[in-house]
């Protein structure tokens, strides 16, 4: 069943200061490089920032952005925002000074918290901008002595459950990203229904996320879930390579890996991947997109970390559909988590039998009260208690759910529909392909038909150059042609094939589809 808090109720009491009336003040609470910090020193500094933003005139339910790196003041400014009743706007402090201002008048808010070393774009960017925030800059003489001097004290708004808590960015692949309004009652609700009955955050756990904070995915899996349990989160402000991520693996040995299939794939590739030591982990979750069955199997063989593949979304807030630890079935999605209700329908809102491909319905406790502004997308995905996605997927009549791609990637070719999974599992096959993405893109006639971009093996792409020297099978358009010919149905075999070094990627770090579409570097 939902959870259904108590009012008033307020996130900052239930998933932090809660832990230090229950006389968990000294147990760490964040792991960093620099050493750890303690429930009862993070309730301190969340107060802190509490009394700054109060200082600086934000009000109940007015927005405040969030724009710091992976390091403990994201966690105090974030808990201080919600102490004050404010709602929190998070977003990535690596923004440009245009999509910035965008993000000022977009979402109208009153403070924003961003350290001096990102500060220069977020200055920038009142420069022309129609609503100016006040900047709190951590880092800075005059930010750090308002933070610093402010008390260590503070009473907690005392909002209601509904209250807006939470501004997520939607995710999808295509498009402008959409705020995502989310309430305190939400971000409690999947805690009590997927942290726990899931995943089973215990206070012994040790939590490292590959997205960071910002990313609602990241935010309850490595910061929320855990302080909800006792736990301990580890952070890092570096950008997450395979590389760092085995380093910091190897100093901090966490329980849980918070994972994605591109760093699934690129930890596989890493040339040191066979001497890792991960025996630290119990799990791995792993949500954001598809995860193709070949790379779960190739990370199951490699590492031997239970990978939990799962699927939620901005407007749920989080995972409300998984695999569970003991019943893996590699390539899909697994089960509705408990307390959601999930049903695949088709155009007219019928649900459809198992087998059939459907579009994805969703409700439960977590349901977000709609996007910032776009009335008429609100109307359209959020119909009575359903959220109602673009995703289409499978159910088989083990209630096991299959993911087959967004509504609008799905390709009609020659007539018949078919998913480009398909033939990006079938290219991932290849020995010499580390990534690739197949999209549909109109030809000469204006017929939909699918291409294929893809991103070679380093050592395939050495290969070409000298086929003496060995490694990965060449990867040309003509053998990966041939490789597709030998295992696809012809109408699903991509009319064109395109190298590149990298995907391009969506602000969540998800491929972006729709700027394949608009790349179409046609031979």
């Amino acid at each position: 069943m939902p959870f259904h808090p108590p009012d008033p109720f307020n996130i900052a009491d239930y998933f932090l200061d809660d832990r230090v009336r229950e006389g968990l003040g000294d147990r760490p609470a964040l792991r960093t490089a620099g050493g750890t910090v303690t429930y009862a020193a993070l309730q301190a500094r969340a107060n802190r920032f509490a009394n700054a933003l109060k200082g600086m005139g934000v009000q109940p339910e007015q927005r405040v952005l969030i724009a710091l790196p992976d390091v403990p003041d994201f966690a105090a400014a974030l808990f201080g925002a919600l102490k004050r009743g404010a709602v929190g706007v998070m977003v990535n402090c690596y923004l440009g000074e245009e999509r910035v201002r965008d993000l000022y008048d977009y979402t109208r808010a009153t403070a924003t918290v961003v350290h001096a070393e990102h500060a220069d774009a977020f200055t920038r960017a009142l420069r022309g901008a129609r609503h100016i925030p006040r900047l709190l800059v951590p880092g800075t003489p005059e930010g750090d002595a308002r933070i610093d001097n402010s008390s260590l004290h503070y009473v907690n708004f005392t909002s209601h459950s509904d209250d807006a808590a939470i501004w997520l960015f939607s995710g999808g692949t295509t498009g402008r990203p959409k705020g995502v309004v989310q309430s305190h009652a939400s971000f409690a609700n999947q805690n009590e229904c997927y942290a726990k009955e899931i995943l089973g955050y215990t206070t012994d756990d040790i939590t490292i996320s590959v997205p960071k904070l910002y990313f609602g995915y990241a935010t309850g899996s490595n910061l929320f879930f855990p302080l909800a349990a006792g736990a301990s989160a580890v952070l890092f402000p570096q950008r997450c390579t395979a590389g760092e991520l085995f380093r910091q693996i190897a100093r901090h040995r966490p329980t849980i890996l918070v994972n994605v299939p591109t760093m699934v794939n690129h930890m596989l590739a890493h040339p040191g991947a066979a001497e890792q030591d991960l025996s630290c982990l119990r799990l791995a979750p792993s949500a954001g997109e598809a995860l193709p069955p070949s790379l779960h199997r190739r990370w199951d063989d490699t590492f031997g970390v239970e990978l939990l593949d799962g699927l939620g979304t901005a407007e749920m807030w989080h995972i409300f559909i998984s695999n569970r630890p003991g019943d893996v079935r590699p390539g899909t999605l697994g089960t509705a988590v408990p307390g959601f209700d999930v049903r695949l329908c088709d155009d007219t809102g019928h649900e459809i039998p198992p087998g059939e491909v459907g579009r994805m319905r969703v409700r439960g406790g977590s349901r977000a009260h709609g996007y910032w502004q776009p009335p008429r997308e609100t109307r359209r995905a959020f119909a009575h208690d359903w959220y109602v996605s673009g995703d289409m997927m499978t159910r088989d009549e083990d209630g096991c759910f299959t993911y087959q791609g967004r509504a609008d990637d799905l390709l009609k070719v020659s007539g018949k529909w078919f998913s480009p999974r398909e033939a990006e599992e079938c290219l991932l096959r290849h020995p010499g392909v580390r990534e690739a993405a197949v999209v549909g893109i109109a030809d000469a006639d204006g017929l939909v038909v699918p291409e294929a971009f893809v991103v070679p093996a380093a050592d395939s792409q050495s290969a070409v150059r000298d086929p003496a020297r060995g490694g990965s099978p060449a990867v040309t358009p003509d053998t990966l042609r041939d490789h597709a010919r030998a295992h696809l149905e012809s109408f699903k075999i991509p009319r064109h094939f395109h190298l590149l070094a990298d995907l391009p990627r969506t602000h969540l770090g998800k491929v972006d589809r729709g700027a394949l579409k608009q790349r179409n570097p046609r031979p």
